[in-house]
């Protein structure tokens, strides 16, 4: 089923009772904006069973312990913003698999070679998928194409940075900026975008059984989530088709992502995208493709499952 992904950018008290999330506001600023939905001067509650993404975004939010044990045993995603109302950090469980010590020792002891060629197809997908995003946006994208066919095992010839930098030149040109984290925007669209989809990635890792700080291509000692930034790079292209097409339908390009903004943003893990001929929402989509990489590793696949857009 599809899980529910809820936003929190007001002081609240959030805690737990009888398998719910319940909401309180705290003498509720009358001017503070809130979903319609929203009651300010009673409880609002959400059945956790429900939930696959909790975001917090406001230090005056108070989250008591027993909502926090009971999230992560459901494997909802936690995800904490600074100051800024940037993602900064996820807290995710640490073992929700019945069979993860076994699964683990499959992770583990996955050969150079099969890893090599997992990061090929990855590398094969996100460009053609780059490459559709260009012609969605008619742009030229046929030598993006051609590059897609390139590439190596292992990618020994870094097409997935080479096709990256005529990408992003293409796409960003109109805007007279680059891809970059503090860049201005649209980069501060695709840097939230992306942190909402590197959070969906990980926790979908965590329910198949797998170890998201073991990479088959990123390898940073300070990064947890190396195996995550591998397997979301197919799906990066589909967010910025899905924020670029927000951005030229709406003619407005923020320097502050604003509530509506945001929402849309957050609303991306139910978007609809296409793997093997099916379709589903994004959040399920990411179940799928990393239940294709643990069973390359188990030795019963050689392909994973990535989303074509």
């Amino acid at each position: 089923m599809i899980k529910r992904t809820l936003y929190f950018g007001n002081p609240a008290y959030l805690s737990m009772r009888n398998e719910q999330l319940v909401l309180r506001y705290p003498e509720v600023d009358k001017s503070a904006i809130l979903p319609r939905h929203f009651k300010k001067d009673v409880e609002n509650t959400f059945p956790i069973e429900d939930i696959g993404m909790v975001i917090i975004d406001h230090r005056q939010i108070t989250v008591t312990h027993d909502l926090c044990e009971k999230l992560i045993a459901n494997n909802s995603a936690i995800i904490w913003c600074d100051a800024k109302h940037h993602p900064t950090g996820i807290t995710l469980p640490m073992a929700d698999n019945d069979t993860l010590s076994e699964k683990a020792r499959y992770q583990i002891d996955a050969s150079e070679p099969l890893k090599k060629q997992l990061w090929k197809q990855t590398v094969e997908c996100k460009i053609q998928n780059q490459a559709a995003v260009l012609k969605q946006l008619h742009l030229p994208y046929a030598d993006l194409e051609f590059m897609a066919t390139q590439v190596k095992s292992g990618d020994t010839g870094n097409m997935e940075g080479r096709a990256a930098a005529k990408y992003w030149d293409k796409l960003l040109k109109p805007f007279e900026t680059t891809r970059g984290q503090f860049e201005g925007p649209p980069n501060n669209f695709l840097n939230y975008g992306y942190s909402i989809l590197r959070a969906t990635v990980a926790r979908s890792l965590v329910s198949s059984g797998l170890i998201p700080v073991l990479g088959i291509h990123h390898r940073n000692k300070y990064n947890a989530y190396c195996l995550a930034d591998d397997i979301m790079e197919p799906y990066r292209p589909i967010v910025d088709a899905y924020l670029f097409q927000y951005i030229y339908d709406n003619e407005f390009l923020p320097d502050i992502l604003g509530q509506e903004e945001k929402k849309h943003i957050l609303n991306l893990v139910n978007m609809d995208i296409t793997i093997d001929g099916r379709k589903s929402p994004l959040m399920i989509a990411c179940q799928r493709t990393t239940a294709s990489l643990m069973r390359c590793f188990m030795g019963e696949s050689r392909k994973i499952s990535y989303p074509e857009l």
